[in-house]
């Protein structure tokens, strides 16, 4: 099997899990933007004041956080359910936000590419740049999306819990996710706890999330 049919087999497999592992391929329409414009120009700063006004959030970090979360659970997601190092580097990806429907993210060719860190990097490196938020939190933010993908891999049965622990635990053993929270112990379910917060309680009508270390 060709690299080209292998990744378009491994996300046909998987995309039925929920929409959030429904990871798109293909050049789209002119509504959508080159993920390099995450990079350089105006978008990601537009795109991350919009959401503060969509969610009205007086913290400029806040949105940052929701943003980088709305972006990883898209990549991520896909990509902890096939376990494959599917190319999500900028270059190989487009995406676009609008206030009524969100983020949507797809990738440009199916191809494998890096690991998901080293093609996320640039992303959380441009997020700094125009918005004072933690890297940590960030990093926690994916890893948190990575636990809940696992969480659904075991609930689609394509993994037992206690390889999707073992999974999770492997990730977190180095950077950047060295740290980043507590695998928890559920029969037959994938339980995690974060040490950082992605600050969702800190919008209107906000709340914590489950895996929110914040939660008593």
């Amino acid at each position: 099997m060709s690299e080209f049919a292998e990744v378009l087999d491994s996300l046909r497999r998987v995309r039925g899990i929920n929409p959030f592992f429904a990871l798109d391929v293909g050049r789209p329409d002119d509504t959508w933007l080159p993920g390099t414009a995450l990079l350089t120009g105006p978008a990601l700063k537009t795109t991350i004041d919009a959401i503060a006004v969509r969610y009205r959030a007086e913290e400029p970090r806040v949105a940052a956080s929701l943003f980088f979360l709305s972006y990883t659970a898209r990549l991520l997601s896909p990509l902890t359910a096939v376990h494959k190092p599917i190319d999500v580097r900028p270059e190989n990806l487009w995406w676009r936000h609008d206030p009524a429907n969100g983020l949507s993210v797809r990738i440009d060719e199916p191809r494998l590419g890096p690991p998901a860190v080293q093609a996320l990097e640039p992303v959380v490196a441009a997020i700094q740049a125009v918005t004072p938020v933690a890297r940590g939190l960030l990093w926690g933010n994916a890893m948190s999306n990575i636990a809940g993908a696992l969480k659904m891999v075991v609930r689609a049965r394509m993994l037992t819990a206690e390889e999707a622990r073992e999974r999770g635990e492997q990730l977190m053993s180095a950077p950047p996710f060295e740290g980043a929270g507590e695998f928890v112990s559920f029969p037959g379910e994938v339980g995690f706890v974060r040490r950082s917060c992605c600050l969702y309680y800190r919008v209107a009508a906000g709340g914590k999330c489950g895996d929110c270390p914040l939660v008593k």
